[in-house]
């Protein structure tokens, strides 16, 4: 196969180069797919120069979240249980190793590609749908009626919650740091849209609200809790979600007292650990929105990357701010043009 080996840490994207490598020799309980589209991630940055919370052993293949054919089902699960998926079967997911031609995959980081999606919108699914799914629905309880502050909006997680929140009927206030990036939102189906690079952007989003009352929800992958309380209505709810801005904040607690409001967190990738049954039920409510054409892929397509040669130059559009969305790159099969 061909795939991006890190044999040691890198400055940044513009040293990793496409090798011809071995074919992975998935576990028993593992699958064989081919890949036919690759998903950046902020995470694959901090990863390949060794600043990632979890690193592997070097040498590795970069990338995680990826789509794709299934080529060799498990030869033995737990319990003797059948396979869930079978050859030639499309499957999205996320497994060490997505930058190449081929990865091996564990059944629980697989799921079926959705009816009617493309290999390419199905692979950036993966991370920033049920991120979403679960922060809005699971920890917020979104309902009908709550107006809806979400930050970064044109981001990934930032376009699934907003149609999320729409889809549960929410009216969505949605921030960016540029026009475009607006525009996108507002093409998603965000109802008001904000740049939050204006410092009067609290008073603007609650300008938005009944009576001035401040939002119900706030969606943050952002940073922006402790400005966002000025925005938040009383029994509100502050998701926090990640920390893309790099700092970690520090709130005055007399404030959430004051306003009676809730400070959430969400650490999805703990859930196959601590709450499995609480994945398979965003999974079900995420499939659902999908067959009733609520949910639509996220991926970026002002600029096409295709074959892993491009992966580097995804990724430092994706580090340098200038996407939206998903950035997912075409994989093209052994011996088949790019074109």
């Amino acid at each position: 196969m061909r795939g991006i080996q890190v044999k040691k840490y890198v400055t940044g994207p513009s040293d990793l180069t496409v090798t011809d490598l071995p074919d992975p020799t998935p576990s028993p309980d593992q699958y064989l797919i081919a890949i036919h589209a690759s998903a950046t991630n902020f995470f694959d940055l901090l990863q390949i120069r060794g600043k990632y919370q979890h690193q592997p052993t070097l040498p590795w293949i970069s990338g995680s979240e990826f789509s794709g054919v299934i080529l060799r089902t498990p030869s033995s699960l737990p319990s003797g249980r059948s396979p869930k998926f079978a050859v030639g079967d499309k499957v999205f997911g996320a497994s060490q190793g997505g930058y190449a031609t081929k990865v091996a995959a564990a059944e629980h980081s697989l799921r079926p590609v959705p009816k009617g999606w493309s290999f390419f919108d199905s692979a950036g699914l993966f991370v920033t749908a049920p991120t979403s799914y679960a922060a809005l629905v699971t920890r917020a309880h979104v309902k009908k009626g709550d107006y809806v502050l979400i930050h970064a909006a044109a981001g990934g997680v930032g376009l699934a919650a907003v149609q999320i929140a729409k889809a549960f009927g929410a009216i969505v206030i949605a921030t960016a740091g540029t026009k475009h990036k607006l525009d996108v939102a507002k093409a998603y189906g965000a109802d008001h849209v904000v740049d939050y690079n204006q410092s009067s952007w609290p008073d603007e989003v609650k300008k938005l609200t009944p009576k001035g009352r401040g939002v119900d929800i706030v969606f943050d992958p952002v940073g922006m809790i402790a400005p966002s309380i000025k925005c938040i209505a009383w029994n509100g709810r502050l998701l926090v979600i990640g920390f893309a801005a790099g700092e970690i904040e520090k709130i005055a607690m007399n404030r959430v007292l004051l306003k009676n409001i809730s400070i959430v967190g969400l650490h999805w990738g703990m859930y196959t650990t601590m709450e499995p049954e609480t994945v398979e039920k965003v999974w079900e409510g995420l499939f659902e929105l999908m067959e009733l054409g609520k949910f639509k892929g996220t991926c970026f397509t002002d600029k096409e990357f295709v074959g892993l040669e491009s992966v580097p130059d995804a990724l430092k559009a994706l580090g340098a701010r200038e996407t939206w969305g998903k950035v997912v790159v075409k994989v093209p099969q052994e011996g088949q043009s790019k074109i």
